[in-house]
């Protein structure tokens, strides 16, 4: 054998070496745990990042992630305990804690969903099933998702899997009856339109009533004043006619006729023709009588 042929041989022999090394070697990341499969059989599981070694060819490496998982469950129509059907759309949070056992009940994580969404809707109509709709739509919610995810937890616990948390993102009701739930809301807005307004019209006819029997004392008051007032004043005046008749009885007698001719002949159109005798023009004579029974003359 040559040289040639020995150099050969050396850089086969050292591409096979590092050919084995190449497979015997593989890197765990610090976000993923693996397990090791001999003849596709798990064997061990790693949980520790860094470097580690297998056997060539007869055995292989699974990868899983290490960090908490989302998933999203298929919407499903529930009937609640009042017989009300919604339809719920949920989402869990997980993470694989055991690789192998992981690997030995689920094979892959696409069945393993199936088998979660199933579990996560079983578990959503025993729980909600249980209880009117209007609790779904309140605080007790959170208590409700904790029973969810308790029964989550014991359904994939043989999955090696841990389930952190499941909540409801949407709550709703089916086009049917939503269409018969929105007609009776509209009902009973229109109800308690008419209630309100039937309120509203009885208060304000209160209120006008209040109004109008205000106005009515008011205006009786104050007539009781003017007739008060009035009473006054004539009394009043009467003194001070009185007075002044006991002062000049003549003076006003006279005065006295001239209002009554004042007010019996007011209009500019009336005339009278006849002559001045009478008691009514007793001071248009010849002469009158002035203070203390003197003779006026015109």
């Amino acid at each position: 054998m040559n040289g040639n042929s020995r150099s050969l041989i050396y850089i086969l022999l050292g591409f096979a070496i590092l050919l084995v090394g190449y497979l015997s070697v593989f890197t765990v990341q610090e976000t993923e745990r693996a397990i090791v499969l001999n003849l596709g059989k798990p064997v061990r599981s790693i949980a520790q990042p860094g470097l580690n070694f297998k056997y060539p060819l007869i055995e292989t490496v699974l990868y899983f992630d290490d960090r908490v998982l989302d998933f999203d469950a298929s919407p499903g129509e529930i009937p609640t305990k009042d017989q009300k059907q919604v339809v719920v759309d949920a989402f869990a949070r997980y993470r694989i804690v055991d690789p192998l056992e992981f690997f030995r009940t689920a094979r892959a994580e696409s069945q393993f969903r199936g088998t979660l969404n199933n579990i996560m809707g079983q578990s959503l109509r025993a729980v909600i099933g249980e209880v009117q709709l209007e609790e779904v739509l309140t605080e007790r919610r959170a208590t409700l998702m904790a029973d969810v995810a308790r029964l989550v937890g014991e359904g994939v616990k043989s999955f090696g899997v841990e389930i952190i948390d499941v909540r409801i993102k949407r709550v709703d009701l089916p086009d049917a009856n939503s269409q018969a739930v929105f007609r009776r809301m509209q009902t009973q807005r229109e109800q308690e339109a008419r209630k309100f307004r039937a309120e509203g019209q009885r208060d304000a006819n209160f209120v006008r009533a209040e109004a109008d029997r205000q106005v009515r004392v008011l205006v009786a008051e104050a007539q009781k004043r003017r007739e008060i007032l009035r009473g006054e004043a004539d009394a009043e005046a009467t003194k001070i006619y009185a007075g002044a008749y006991g002062r000049d009885p003549a003076f006003f007698d006279f005065y006295r006729s001239l209002q009554a001719m004042r007010r019996g002949l007011d209009s500019e159109n009336t005339r009278y023709i006849g002559p001045p005798d009478g008691d009514f023009f007793r001071f248009f004579g010849s002469g009158t009588l002035g203070r203390n029974g003197e003779t006026l003359r015109r």
